[in-house]
Parts: C-alpha cells; structure tokens; sequence
C-alpha cells in the first residue's frame, strides 16, 4: 500500500506540473508572436513599439531577480509564482480596451512585471518536486511546456484569422489565469523562518561569490546568446535565399521539435550518463557546428541537419545549467540563483547579441554567422571548471 501511494503522489505531482508548464508556456505562445503586430493594430508607430519593449524588456531585467530574492527570503514561491501569473493574466486583458502609446503603455509595463519571475520560480518548484529525478524528471515538464508553446504559437494565427488580434490576448490572459490557478496546487516550501532584513542582498552576494555558479551564466549567456542571430535573421536569410516561407517555417519547426525530444527524452539520460559538465560542452560544439553551417550554405538539407541541432543547443544546454546550479548553490537561495541564470545568463546576453546581431547582419550577411559560432565555442575553456571536484 505504502508503495502504491508513493507511486500515486509521485505522478499526481507530476500531473500538476504538467498542467502548470502547458499553461504557462501555451499563454507565452499565444501572446509573444502577436503582441508587436497588436500593438501596431490600437495605433503604436514603429518606434514607439520598439521604446516599449524595451522599457518592457528593462523592467523584466530588474524584477526578475529581485522576486526571485523574495520568493526565497519569505519561503513563498508558490505565492509569488501564482501572483506573478495572475498579474501577467490580467494585463494581458488589461490591453483590450486601450489605444495609442499613453493608454497602452501601463498594461504593457504591468505584463512585463508579471512575466518577469514565472519561469524561474516554476522551474524552482519542479527541480524541488523531482527530487534529482527520483520522483520526475524535470526535462518532462519543460519539454511539455515546449510543446506547448507550438500549439499556442499555431492556434494564435488560427484565433487572429477568426476574431482578430484581441482573441489571442483574450486566450493568453485566460491561460495565464489558469497557470496562477494551478500554481496554487503546488507543493508547498517547508516550514521556515523568514530572513533577517538585508538578506537579499547578501544572498545576490552569496551567489556572486560562488565561481562555479559565476561559469554557469557566463556559459549560459555565450551558449544562449549566440542563438540571438538566428532568433533575429535565418528567417530573412532563408527568404533571401529563395526558400519559400511554408518551407522556413517547416525548418523552424524542425529546430522546436528538437528542442522537445531532447527535453522529453534524450536530455535527462544523456546527462546522467556524461554529467552536466559534459553537456554544456556537447551543447556550445553544437552550437558552434549550427552556426558554422547557417554562415556557410542554404542547402535545405544542410539547413535541417542545423535546425535539428537546436536540442543540443538550447535544450541540453538548459538542463546542464539546472543541474549545475542545483549541484553547485544553497537550496535556500535556489530561486535567487534560477532568476539571475534567467536574467543575466539568458535574458541581458539575448539583448546584448540582438543589438550586435544587426550590424553584424547588416555588415556581413550570412558571414556574420561565424560570430556567433566563435561565441558559442567561448564557452568550452570554461568547461573544466565545471566539473565535480
């Protein structure tokens, strides 16, 4: 009996998690393609969207850690998790009724606030929940919310070709609701007392102090960040290639389902086996062959092997750095150090390499694709240093 319970508690848990990521990351799906041409629809010019988001993006960049910092001080992640989905939820509706930049521009900063910490603090509360992967593995629920994030991406253009840019923003609000919902039915942090005052900023300092955790970002944000180029331009350099968009949509859709195999079943077997050390190196040498071939040919069936690549890249290379971050930081400062991964290693760096990626781009074309494979393979020097001692 004992055991069956245990087996009914581990994959109950693991339903609710399933439920939380294909709500989270479906809202993100729906809104992230749409919002920009939402905005430009209730009367945004160009650069007024641009200011926008990237007050959005600023805001995020500041908020991020510091409920990360909460969430830990105060042992309420599931609290903060499921206030930050309800705010996201109800900006997202809170952009119906507006027009032009001054009507638009507090929902617009207000879902950036709510966006800013969810996924580091549902990320927070599954490493917590899997155990090591003794009850889960944490690459299921993620590559779940993969998933879900295509679908939301697909029935986007499917509710806009019906009803018009407002039912997608009616969509996501009502997913990220229902993620606020079942964060609620998350396991709860254990009983402890909360911090003295000043502890957040000692435990952004504690972090900082901890090389292996410093590498970990700094990893992170040349693995990732070299994906900035891709993100910002293999569409319009396919395109120019004469490919047509149902085919540059078919080898964008090659690199998703890659990164959803690799979280659902190649990553967490393949970490075990070689270590998450291993894996970041694995990750940047794909990384840095993915960018080599996009700099070098539009031969689609050199582009598909590329795309394919994209598991190792991002995927891998996510699960790496959980684990490393798991291996190497205090649990009671876990989403702290979630947050700041998010921010800095994923979010500044992504901002950082689009900004370069233009000029490169503009300056060398397809050349300036060797760029980005040079800083993803930055990465291995800092790879023994990531290793157990």
């Amino acid at each position: 009996m004992e055991r069956q319970a245990t087996g009914a508690g581990r994959w109950g848990g693991l339903a609710r998690f399933l439920v939380l990521y294909a709500a989270l990351y479906g809202a993100y799906g729906v809104l992230s393609p749409v919002l920009p041409g939402f905005l430009a629809a209730r009367g945004l010019t160009p650069g007024e969207i641009g200011l926008l988001l990237a007050a959005a993006g600023a805001l995020r960049l500041a908020v991020g850690p510091l409920a990360g910092a909460f969430a830990d001080r105060h042992r309420a992640g599931r609290s903060v998790l499921a206030a930050s989905l309800a705010l996201a939820g109800l900006s997202a509706l809170a952009h119906l009724p507006g027009t032009g930049l001054a009507q638009l521009i507090g929902p617009a900063l207000l879902y950036a606030a709510g966006t800013a910490a969810p996924a580091p603090l549902a990320d927070a509360l599954a490493l917590a929940a899997a155990r090591g992967g003794a009850a889960f593995q944490y690459g299921w629920v993620r590559g779940a919310g993969s998933a879900a994030f295509i679908v939301g991406t697909a029935a986007a253009g499917w509710l806009i070709g019906l009803h018009g840019f407002a039912a997608a923003l009616v969509a996501s609000g009502g997913l990220f609701l229902a993620a606020g919902a079942a964060a609620l039915a998350m396991p709860a942090a254990p009983p402890g007392g909360a911090a003295e005052a000043g502890a957040r900023w000692r435990g952004f300092a504690t972090l900082v102090a901890l090389p292996r955790f410093r590498r970990t970002v700094l990893v992170a944000a040349l693995v990732i960040g070299a994906h900035a180029m891709h993100d910002g331009f293999a569409m319009i350099l396919w395109r120019s290639a004469g490919i047509a968009a149902t085919t540059a949509g078919l080898l964008w859709s090659v690199s998703v389902a890659a990164e959803v195999l690799v979280f659902l079943l190649v990553g967490p077997p393949l970490l075990a086996r070689i270590g998450p050390a291993a894996g970041v190196a694995v990750a940047a040498c794909a990384g840095g062959l993915r960018w080599a071939v996009l700099a070098s040919t539009t031969a689609l069936p050199w582009l598909a092997a590329a795309e394919s690549l994209h598991g190792l890249s991002f995927a891998l290379l996510h699960l790496a750095c959980l684990g490393l971050i798991e291996a190497s930081t205090p649990a009671d400062l876990r989403t702290t150090a979630l947050a700041l991964y998010g921010t800095l290693g994923l979010g500044l760096s992504g901002v950082a390499t689009t900004l370069a990626s233009g000029a490169l781009y503009g300056a060398f074309g397809a050349s300036a694709f060797w760029a980005m494979a040079a800083l993803s393979l930055a990465a291995l020097p800092l790879v023994p240093a990531l290793r157990d001692r």
